[in-house]
């Protein structure tokens, strides 16, 4: 089975489970994030990183309330380190790098965690909370925080029960382009 049948069969596998505290399902979140970025006009890795940004939840094996048991299963770890057997930086650091960059926007910007849903204000104090000075100026040392940025403001609209988006089979072309190649 190629990478790509492996993603798709992940989503529709545990696709539909809830996404943690949401009001909406793994794979709409995952959907509706990378249409957030093909609207934006982004390159076709950062629409794959969209896409994949919470593989992680699926890769773990945690119940839908980890985040209730205190537990911060680091899923953009599990992520990253699983997609980058496949695919190269331009996608993973950015997967590994959303967290981050939700600390990050909670540090610099002083209305974003207003805009936070209630279950990312919870996982935020799990994740570590808002970055400090100075591990926000280590971030911004990143070459993919930029990118890590633009995906995690995708990632907080991409909550939207309901949202009519293109499907994953509309996606497979760019997963299969952002590959790895021999």
């Amino acid at each position: 089975m190629s990478i790509v049948d492996t993603i798709c069969a992940l989503f529709a596998e545990k696709g539909e489970a809830a996404y943690y505290g949401e009001a909406v399902s793994q794979q709409e979140h995952a959907l509706q994030a990378a249409y957030c970025a093909e609207k934006e006009g982004a390159p076709d890795s950062l629409v794959v990183a969209a896409l994949l940004h919470d593989i992680g939840h699926l890769l773990h094996s945690g119940p839908e309330d980890i985040a209730d048991q205190g537990i911060d299963a680091r899923h953009e770890a599990i992520g990253q380190l699983w997609l980058s057997r496949h695919f190269g930086p331009e996608v993973t650091e950015p997967v590994q790098l959303h967290v981050a960059a939700k600390r990050y926007l909670c540090a610099v910007d002083p209305a974003y965690r207003g805009r936070l849903s209630p279950a990312s204000v919870q996982s935020l104090a799990l994740q570590g909370g808002p970055f400090t000075a100075a591990e926000a100026r280590a971030f911004e040392a990143n070459p993919y925080y930029r990118e890590a940025v633009r995906l995690r403001r995708w990632d907080d609209e991409a909550k939207v029960p309901g949202l009519s988006v293109p499907d994953l089979p509309h996606y497979r072309a760019r997963i299969e382009a952002a590959l790895h190649k021999p």
